[in-house]
């Protein structure tokens, strides 16, 4: 192949793997509905994006062009069809990922939620350690402002994602299954497939699989060595002990594991669901033959991921915050974290939901999660891939939520809306477009200070 193209170029798991076939000298293009910081980078860096339906800009030399899409892309797509239609080689980008990995040692983290925080910081602790790999992310690593690294080395991160059951596509070496939650259940049907999609994923590791204690799979479920992992719980395989955060919200613990005990690990990104996920990825570091104090060096001086507990204000009398969370735990998590980040101090989340059939599965789990707050500022849904579902509305989580003050808004209200609103601590919430209000909401509270 001469040429990839890719339909859904701006995703943040296409983008990684544009990257990675212009890093190996491949002629890459691709489509996407809406312009993005993403594909302004890729565009950048010297790859072609454009964003209407155009299947005359698919290269023409079907021989010499892999054509890779995202099954979040409508498939009546006038170039997706022609790729279809014309006998051109396509693939979905989990399929893609898995040929890339395939043959390399593979360290995947699966999850319903903590996997892009816990691969990033794995693919951080193995490079600053000097170890090196190459990493597959589904988010924006603060430390090296990509989703993609590369070495030269045989080893791969990569983010084993369980949409569309993506990450059967994977055979890890080592594992990490940081929870598995009902999810995706447009693509799943029940919360029993997703724990049968699970141990189907971790019947494929070969080597070690390092599992959050309590997550329904376990030794019977595959052929690797099970370990397991937790915060708090002493029975685990990895744990932390005397965890408590510092003054700026950096949490601090000693991690027990198999070999000893690693004494004051101190995690550079916020919140205690990051000291969590540093133990996940201290698993697998360790597991894969790190040097302990490697690792607790390198959670030091991790600084998160774009768009998780991502700090964009932080003053003693006005903060913000921006999460990704789009799950109720998720959502419960970050919560949770901010509190211990921020106490006693009114916080006021603004949350976007994503998708119309997540929202219509998990709308009481949604209003409890968000009752959590001082104040709530709710967006209508996001629809992303789908068509609107006749009664599924923001309203659904609204009316639930028994948050002291809340407030519904359209998205094209909501930065009048804050010009008059006192803010104290404030959090963005989302997997939508609401990222596009973090510039606009930063530059608002700064002229505040």
């Amino acid at each position: 192949m001469k040429n990839v193209y890719f339909i859904g170029i701006g995703g943040i798991g296409m983008s990684a793997i544009a990257r990675y076939y212009k890093f190996k000298g491949l002629d890459v293009s691709g489509y996407d509905r809406t312009p993005s910081e993403l594909t302004h980078k890729l565009e950048a860096e010297g790859i072609r994006v454009h964003y209407e339906d155009r299947p005359d800009l698919v290269p023409s030399d079907k021989e010499e062009t892999l054509v890779v899409y995202t099954p979040a892309i409508p498939q009546d797509l006038g170039e997706l069809r022609k790729v279809m239609d014309e006998g051109y080689t396509v693939l979905k980008r989990s399929r893609t990922l898995g040929e890339i990995t395939r043959g390399q040692r593979c360290l995947a983290v699966a999850g319903t939620h903590g996997k892009t925080t816990t691969s990033t910081l794995t693919a951080h602790i193995l490079t600053q350690t000097g170890a090196g790999c190459s990493a597959f992310l589904g988010g924006i690593s603060r430390n090296y402002g990509t989703n993609l690294l590369m070495s030269r080395n045989e080893t791969v991160v990569v983010e084993a994602d369980e949409f569309d059951r993506s990450f059967l596509q994977l055979f890890p070496e080592i594992a990490v299954i940081t929870s598995v939650e009902a999810d995706h259940l447009d693509i799943y049907g029940d919360y029993a497939h997703v724990v049968e999609a699970f141990r189907a994923f971790a019947s494929q590791v070969s080597g070690t699989l390092i599992v959050k204690k309590g997550a329904p799979v376990s030794q019977e479920h595959t052929r690797a060595k099970v370990l397991t992992y937790h915060y708090k719980d002493t029975s685990a395989d990895f744990y932390a002990a005397d965890a408590h955060p510092d003054a700026l919200g950096h949490f601090h613990y000693n991690l027990h594991y198999p070999g000893g005990v690693i004494e004051d690990i101190c995690v550079g990104a916020l919140g205690w669901v990051n000291a969590e996920n540093s133990i996940a990825a201290a698993a697998i570091a360790l597991t894969y033959g790190v040097d302990p104090e490697g690792v607790k060096a390198a959670i030091g001086t991790f600084e998160g991921v774009k768009r998780r507990l991502e700090v964009h204000v932080n003053t003693p009398s006005l903060s913000y915050i921006d999460d990704y969370a789009h799950h109720p735990s998720e959502l419960t998590s970050a919560i949770t974290s901010m509190r211990d980040i921020f106490p006693g101090r009114k916080l006021t989340a603004i949350f976007q939901p994503h998708l119309y059939t997540r929202t219509r599965d998990f709308a009481p789990e949604f209003a409890k999660a968000l009752s959590a707050v001082d104040k709530l500022i709710l967006l209508d849904i996001y629809p992303a891939r789908e068509e609107p579902i006749p009664g599924v509305t923001s309203e659904m989580v609204f009316r639930d939520v028994t948050a002291p003050e809340k407030v519904l808004l359209k998205k094209e209200e909501l930065m009048d809306y804050l010009a008059d609103e006192p803010l104290d601590v404030l959090a963005t919430f989302g997997a939508g477009n609401i990222d596009r209000f973090i510039e606009p909401i930063t530059e608002l509270l700064k002229s505040r200070l």
